[in-house]
């Protein structure tokens, strides 16, 4: 495992490699980050992305520290910072194989922790605090327009549960086109939007929909669809038609679901993530946030 390192992406940060047994792929890393800072009396706060995504959000990362949170964020294998060349980006056979991510990570971190996910990061933390090596360590969980169903047609549907039929055989078939890029389109300062990131590791056209991948992601939604029983707070956040990757239905339906203290919010007019809305929603979005995070850990 390696050291702490300034982070080649974000100056003022911190990154450090997490080594993991090879895969089906061969070598395979994660990549925590973190932001450096005094003291944190509010705890700390883990941080996952979501597909075809990286951690760049540092103005998100600031806002936690102000709060008095020590904050980190997990790019997980095969993406952003720990995407390697001979690997097929953005790929899993089973969402569960980030959990070894999640769980190096909170090792490292140490204590109570908020569970933070955005998008398929927002399956996976839901699914790993639903069932993961160290789920007692999550003390909370803020979900931001979580991966809990598609956005399709009942045709499409069905296209995708062909697809993964064929996945369980040919994991490695893709669709080159599945991503729209619309979504980064949205948001990149290059065409008109708000934030700078690496168009390399969050591209225009994103990367190839790998059949393997989409049965991974049709049998993580199952689980979330048959009930999950999370022992923790748990706030979900989603926009409404403004969110050109999701279907804002999906996920207040799922999110109410999601265990015994599950809170839904809305926020009209919001991106897909709502950390890169409009700087009025976006301030909704933070203030909201703290504040049941404030509530959540009495």
């Amino acid at each position: 495992m390696g050291d702490w390192t300034a982070d080649a992406l974000l100056p003022g940060f911190e990154a450090r490699t997490l080594e993991f047994p090879d895969d089906y792929d061969g070598r395979v890393v994660a990549t925590l980050v973190r932001l450096p800072a005094g003291d944190a009396p509010r705890g700390a706060v883990l941080y996952v992305h979501g597909f075809v995504d990286y951690f760049f959000q540092r103005h998100m990362a600031e806002r936690f520290a102000a709060e008095g949170y020590a904050f980190y964020a997990l790019d997980l294998r095969k993406h952003g910072r720990s995407w390697l060349a001979h690997q097929h980006p953005c790929f899993c056979k089973d969402i569960a194989e980030y959990f070894a991510d999640l769980t190096r990570a909170l090792e490292l971190i140490g204590g109570p922790v908020l569970l933070a996910g955005h998008s398929t990061g927002g399956l996976v933390c839901a699914l790993y605090a639903s069932q993961g090596e160290r789920e007692a360590q999550v003390s909370s969980m803020w979900l931001n327009g979580p991966f809990f169903d598609w956005k399709v047609t009942p045709f499409k549907r069905a296209q995708l549960g062909f697809a993964a039929l064929i996945g369980r055989t040919f994991p490695f078939l893709n669709d080159p086109r599945a991503v729209s890029p619309d979504n980064v389109r949205s948001i990149h300062r290059d065409f008109g939007g708000e934030w700078e990131f690496d168009l390399k590791l969050k591209p225009l056209q994103g990367f190839p929909a790998y059949f393997g991948w989409v049965g991974a992601v049709l049998a993580a939604q199952d689980k979330v669809h048959a009930g999950l029983d999370i022992g923790c707070p748990v706030l979900t956040m989603h926009a409404d038609e403004a969110d050109i990757v999701l279907d804002w239905r999906h996920v207040a339906r799922w999110g109410r679901t999601l265990g015994r203290e599950a809170r839904v919010l809305a926020f009209p007019g919001g991106l897909h993530d709502l950390v890169l809305s409009r700087q009025e929603i976006r301030d909704a979005v933070f203030r909201e946030l703290f504040s049941w995070a404030a509530r959540a850990a009495r």
